[in-house]
C-alpha cells in the first residue's frame, strides 16, 4: 500500500504572530517537504492545482518536474489536474514530458475544480462541468493512446492529423485518479475506464465516502475490469501531532480556526468528530485511519494534508517525520496484515504498464471490455440493417 502527502498550496498568514511566507518562499517550503517525504519513507508526493489566492500552485508540472530531479524514488503525481479547465492537448504533453524527466515516476489525478470563478478564465462554464470531465477526458486517452488523433468535439476545436510530442514514455500512458468528493458521475467515469478512484474525504463524513466507493467499485467491476474487491481506490485525510492529544490540539486550534478552508466554521472537536481530521498522538492517528478500510474495504493509496493553514515549515517538516518514521510503517504493516490474499495492494507503476502486451485493455482508448463488446455488437447490427437496406433498394 503507498502513502503519502499532499499539499494544497494555500498562502495563509501565519495566525500565531509568527513569520508568514511570501509566495516564491512557500513554493520552496512545498519542494522540501517532497525531499523530506523520500528521506522519512514515505511513497508518493501530490501537488494540488488552483488559479486564484490565496494559492499559489497553478502549475504543478513545473514544481515536480523540480522535485523529479532532485529525488530517486518517491512517485509524483497531481491533486488534482483540472481536465475541465485545461486543454487535453496540453495535459498530454506536459505529463508526457513529467514522465521522461521522472523516469516514469509519476501518475496523476483527475478533478473538475469546484472554484466557479476560474472557469471564465479558460473561457469554460462551471455549468458543463461533468459533460467537459467526460469529453477532454475521453481525448486525453486518445491522444496518450493513438499515435495520429483525428476528433471532434462540442468544447474545443477539432483535431486532425495531431501526433504528440514526445510520446508517452515507453509508449505507456500514465495511470490516471479520478478525484472526486461529491459527484457519482466520477465515479461511474473512474470505473468505465478500469482507472483509479480517489475520494478526498477532507471535508466528508466516512458513511458518504464509503457510499462513493462503493458506487465505484460495483461500476469497475459490471464494466469488466475483474472483482469489486480489486478496485483501485485512495483516500485523502488530515492530521496533527503531539506528544500528547492535549499538546497537538492546543498547538493547532489558532491554526484550525483560522484557515481559509474551515475556519470559523465547526469547532475543531466537531470537525474531527465529522471528517478524517484527527488531531492526537501518533497513537491515536494509527487507530483512527486503521478504519478507514472498515468503510470503504482494503484500499490502495492514503495521502494526507499536513502543510496548510499558515503551519510554519518547521512544524511541517516535524510532522512528515513523525508521519514517516512512527506512523506509516504501523499503518504499512497493519493493512497488509488484514489484506485478504488476492486483493491487490500496490497502485499500477509505469514498469507494470508498460510490461503490458499492446492488446492489453489498459492499451485501448475504450478499456472497458463489456463496453468494447457492446460497441461491437452495435456495430455489427448496424452493418447488418445497412445491408439489408441496401439490397432491398437494389430489387
Amino acid at each position: 500500500m503507498e502513502f503519502g502527502i499532499f499539499t494544497v498550496g494555500d498562502l495563509t498568514p501565519n495566525p500565531t504572530g509568527g513569520p508568514s511566507q511570501n509566495e516564491r518562499e512557500r513554493l520552496q517550503s512545498i519542494r522540501k517537504y517532497a525531499l523530506k517525504a523520500e528521506e522519512v519513507g514515505l511513497d508518493v508526493f501530490a501537488q494540488g492545482e488552483h488559479h486564484n489566492p490565496p494559492f499559489v500552485v497553478s502549475s504543478p508540472t513545473t514544481n515536480l518536474a523540480w522535485i523529479a530531479a532532485k529525488t530517486e524514488r518517491i512517485k509524483l503525481t497531481t491533486a488534482t489536474t483540472l481536465i475541465t479547465t485545461n486543454d487535453p492537448v496540453l495535459i498530454a504533453e506536459d505529463f508526457a514530458m513529467l514522465q521522461h524527466v521522472s523516469d516514469g515516476r509519476v501518475d496523476l489525478m483527475m478533478g473538475r475544480g469546484n472554484t466557479g470563478p476560474v472557469y471564465p478564465w479558460f473561457g469554460k462554464d462551471i455549468r458543463q462541468g461533468i459533460p467537459l470531465a467526460i469529453e477532454n477526458y475521453h481525448l486525453l486517452r486518445k491522444i496518450w493512446r493513438e499515435d495520429v488523433v483525428d476528433w471532434e468535439g462540442q468544447f474545443r476545436s477539432p483535431l486532425h492529423g495531431f501526433t504528440l510530442a514526445p510520446r508517452p514514455l515507453d509508449n505507456t500512458a500514465p495511470f490516471v485518479w479520478h478525484g472526486s468528493i461529491r459527484s457519482p458521475e466520477i465515479a461511474e467515469q473512474a470505473a468505465f475506464y478500469g482507472d483509479g478512484f480517489f475520494h478526498n474525504n477532507i471535508f466528508w463524513n466516512i458513511e458518504h465516502t464509503a457510499q462513493m466507493v462503493k458506487l465505484y467499485r460495483e461500476r469497475y467491476e459490471m464494466y469488466g475490469h475483474g472483482a469489486a474487491e480489486n478496485a483501485i481506490v485512495g483516500l485523502g485525510g488530515q492530521v496533527f501531532m503531539g506528544e500528547t492529544e492535549k499538546k497537538a490540539k492546543d498547538a493547532f486550534r489558532p491554526y484550525f480556526d483560522n484557515a481559509p478552508v474551515y475556519g470559523h466554521g465547526p469547532s475543531m472537536e466537531d470537525f474531527t468528530q465529522m471528517t478524517p481530521l484527527t488531531v492526537g498522538t501518533p497513537e491515536q492517528v494509527i487507530e483512527r485511519y486503521l478504519g478507514m478500510a472498515d468503510a470503504v474495504g482494503d484500499y490502495q493509496r492514503q495521502l494526507f494534508l499536513l502543510d496548510h493553514a499558515g503551519l510554519p515549515e518547521d512544524v511541517v517538516m516535524e510532522q512528515i517525520e513523525i508521519l514517516g518514521r512512527e506512523v506509516v510503517p504501523v499503518l504499512r504493516k497493519e493493512f497488509e496484515a488484514r489484506r485478504p490474499a488476492g486483493v491487490r495492494s500496490n497502485v499500477p507503476s509505469h514498469a507494470e504498464l508498460a510490461a503490458l502486451p499492446a492488446d492489453a485493455d489498459y492499451r485501448q482508448v475504450i478499456s472497458s471490455p463489456v463496453a468494447r463488446e457492446a460497441q461491437a455488437k452495435e456495430a455489427a447490427q448496424g452493418s447488418t440493417q445497412a445491408g439489408t437496406a441496401a439490397v432491398g433498394g437494389s430489387k
